[in-house]
C-alpha cells in the first residue's frame, strides 16, 4: 500500500473520513513509520492545543526582562515549559521514524545562546554538533510582499542536515513559521550533486516559536558530497507572494568527522532468526547502528508452508506474507562502566509493550526474503566519548497463528466468551452491527455506515505475545476481512496485567449472524536470549 498524503492523514486524526478509510490508514500506519510519524504530529499540535487552552501565556517582555536581569561573564539557564514540534514529512520510501520536541524562544534570547541550535528546541545531537563546530550561519534570505524569509543556520554531518528558518515583518519582526505543506502550494525540495531527489525531507514547527526548522535525513546515503534545499514557497504567514531560495551544503569536509566501524563478522542465530551486524556510524549529531535479521532457512520454510495453508484456506487477497510475516530484536547499549545507555524495542518497568530510550530515528527496509529485513538506528550521541558495547537481549518473530475461536453474537449479553492465548487473557464482551454518519467530500456530504464489530478487553502478561491480523468466517463458511485495532496500556488490572483492549470491524456483514469464527493469522512472539551475545562498538 502506498503512502497518503498529509491532509488525508490529518483527516484521520481528526475522524474526517469514512469508516473504512479510518481503519485502512491504522493498519497502514503500523508498518508505516513515515505516515506514522505525520499521524504523531497532527496529534502532538492537537495536544498542544489542549495544554494551550490550560497554560497562561508568557508576557511579550519575557526575553528582555531576563536578559536585563544577566549578569556579565555568567550563564543563567532559563527553562520554559516545553512544547512539541510539528513534524511533516514531504516523502516516503522506507520505515522511518522521527522522535523532537521543542520550545518557544525570542530571537534575541536565542540570538545571545547561539542560534535555534543552542536551543532545546532541537535534538541533543544536534545541539552537540553545533557545539562541535559544525553549525554554520549562512543567514540567506528573500523578500517579497513585506515579508522575508531567512535560513540562519545550517547543521550538517554525514547523518543529516538540519536548517533553521524565520519569517521576518519589513520591521523585522519574526511572524509564524508554519509552512503548511499538505494544504498550501509551498515546496521544500532536496537534490544531491547530480540533481537526484532525495526523500526522508520533513520540516519542524511548534507554536509561538520564532524559528521553524528543515531536516534531511541521509541515513541511508551517507556518501553524498553535495545537496541543495530549494525552497519554492508561495505564501507565509496568510500572505501570496514568491520566495524562492536555494540552500547549497557542502557535505565532502564533514565527512572526517564521521568514524565507521565495520562488524560483518559479527553474527548469530537464535530461536529461527538470524542476525547480522554490519556496521557501526559515529557522526556528531547521532550515532548510527545498522544489521540485518532474517528468519533462518529452516525457520522460513516452515514459516512459508503456514503461510501457503493460510492462503488456501482464507484466500491469498487476505494474508500479505511481505508486510505481517517478519523478525526483528531486542537489544541495549552499555557504556564502559556497563551502565546501559540506549534502549530498543525492550520491555521496560511499568510499560505494557516494547519501548526504547535515546532513539532519534529508526527504518526497517522489506528485502527479497521473506522475513528479512535491513535495520538502521540512530541514537543521541553521548557527550563523553566512550567504548560502548552492543548487547542483545531477544529475538522477535512475526509468523502465522493457527488460533480460532467460534463466537454466537446474539448470546453475548447474557454469557460473555473468554479465551487465553500466550499471555493474553481475553473477553469478548460485544458482536454487533453499529450505524456510523461519516462525513464525505462529496454531492451527498453525510454517508450511512454499517459495519459488524466485535469488541474485546483483557489483560497481557509479559511478555505475552502480540495479536496480530485476524480474519473472519460465518457458518457459511464465507471469509470476510476484519480489519483491527487495539491497545496495551502501561495501567495493570486487578490480575496484575496490563490492561488491553481489541477491536476488529467487517464491512460487509450487514445484519447479525448466528455464528461467527475468529481467525488469528499472525501472532508476534518474543524470546530471550539466556547467553547475552556482546559485540564492542570500538
Amino acid at each position: 500500500m502506498g503512502c497518503h498524503a498529509a491532509d488525508k492523514l490529518s483527516q484521520y486524526v481528526d475522524e474526517l473520513l469514512i469508516e473504512q478509510e479510518q481503519v485502512k490508514i491504522h493498519n497502514h500506519i503500523k508498518n508505516c513509520g513515515d505516515c506514522l510519524r505525520v499521524v504523531n504530529a497532527f496529534k502532538e499540535e492537537q495536544q498542544f492545543l489542549k495544554e494551550t487552552l490550560q497554560t497562561p501565556p508568557l508576557p511579550d517582555h519575557f526575553s528582555e526582562m531576563i536578559l536585563d536581569q544577566l549578569e556579565p561573564y555568567e550563564h543563567k539557564i532559563v527553562s520554559k515549559k516545553r512544547k512539541p514540534w510539528k513534524r511533516i514529512m514531504y516523502s516516503a520510501a522506507a520505515i522511518l521514524l522521527t522522535l523532537g520536541l521543542g520550545t518557544a524562544l525570542s530571537p534575541s534570547f536565542a540570538e545571545w545562546i547561539g542560534g535555534l541550535f543552542s536551543t532545546d528546541q532541537v535534538d541533543d545531537g544536534l545541539r552537540m554538533a553545533s557545539e562541535a563546530g559544525l553549525a554554520e550561519r549562512v543567514n540567506l534570505e528573500v523578500k517579497n510582499n513585506g515579508l522575508t524569509f531567512k535560513v540562519e543556520d545550517v547543521v550538517a554531518d554525514t547523518s543529516r542536515i538540519a536548517l533553521s528558518f524565520q519569517v521576518l515583518s519589513e520591521k523585522g519582526e519574526p511572524q509564524d513559521t508554519y509552512l503548511d505543506i499538505p494544504e498550501s502550494r509551498n515546496k521544500i525540495t532536496a537534490i544531491d550533486q547530480n540533481g537526484k531527489t532525495l526523500n526522508h525531507l520533513g520540516s519542524g514547527w511548534t507554536e509561538g516559536s520564532d524559528y521553524g526548522l528543515v531536516e534531511l535525513s541521509l541515513r541511508e546515503q551517507p556518501a553524498l558530497d553535495k545537496v541543495t534545499i530549494m525552497f519554492d514557497l508561495v505564501e507565509l504567514n496568510g500572505v501570496k507572494g514568491s520566495w524562492k531560495l536555494n540552500v547549497p551544503v557542502d557535505l565532502k569536509d564533514n565527512r572526517k568527522y564521521t568514524t565507521t566501524l565495520p562488524l560483518k563478522e559479527a553474527k548469530i542465530s537464535t530461536d529461527g532468526v538470524a542476525i547480522q551486524m554490519k556496521e557501526v556510524r559515529f557522526a556528531p549529531s547521532s550515532n548510527e547502528l545498522l544489521y540485518e535479521t532474517a528468519f533462518t532457512k529452516e525457520e522460513r520454510t516452515r514459516v512459508a508452508t503456514e503461510i501457503d495453508m493460510l492462503k488456501r484456506k482464507f484466500g491469498e487477497g487476505n494474508i500479505h506474507s511481505f508486510t505481517n510475516y517478519g523478525t526483528a530484536i531486542q537489544y541495549h547499549i552499555e557504556n564502559e562502566q556497563g551502565e546501559a545507555v540506549y534502549y530498543h524495542n525492550t520491555f521496560m518497568e511499568g510499560k505494557g509493550h516494547p519501548s526504547g530510550e535515546g532513539l532519534i530515528q529508526g527504518s526497517g527496509q522489506d528485502m527479497e526474503q521473506l522475513g528479512q529485513v535491513m535495520w538502521n538506528e540512530s541514537f543521541i550521541p553521548q557527550k563523553n566519548d566512550q567504548n560502548l558495547t552492543f548487547v542483545l537481549d531477544g529475538v522477535t518473530k512475526t509468523v502465522p497463528s493457527n488460533f480460532s475461536i467460534k463466537v454466537k453474537p446474539k448470546e453475548f449479553k447474557n454469557t460473555p466468551v473468554k479465551f487465553e492465548y500466550e499471555g493474553n487473557y481475553m473477553t469478548i464482551k460485544e458482536a454487533d452491527t453499529k450505524n456510523k454518519l461519516s462525513l464525505r467530500k462529496s454531492l451527498i456530504p453525510i454517508e450511512k455506515e454499517t459495519t459488524f464489530t466485535i469488541e474485546m478487553e483483557g489483560g497481557k502478561e509479559l511478555p505475552g505475545s502480540d495479536l496480530g491480523d485476524w480474519v473472519i468466517t460465518d457458518n457459511k463458511g464465507k471469509v470476510y476481512q476484519a480489519f483491527h485495532s487495539g491497545s496495551v496500556l502501561n495501567e495493570k488490572d486487578k490480575n496484575g496485567r496490563y490492561k488491553t483492549t481489541i477491536e476488529l470491524k467487517v464491512y460487509d456483514i450487514n445484519e447479525i449472524p448466528e455464528e461467527v469464527t475468529l481467525h488469528l493469522l499472525s501472532v508476534t512472539r518474543y524470546y530471550d536470549v539466556e547467553d547475552k551475545w556482546e559485540i564492542p562498538l570500538y
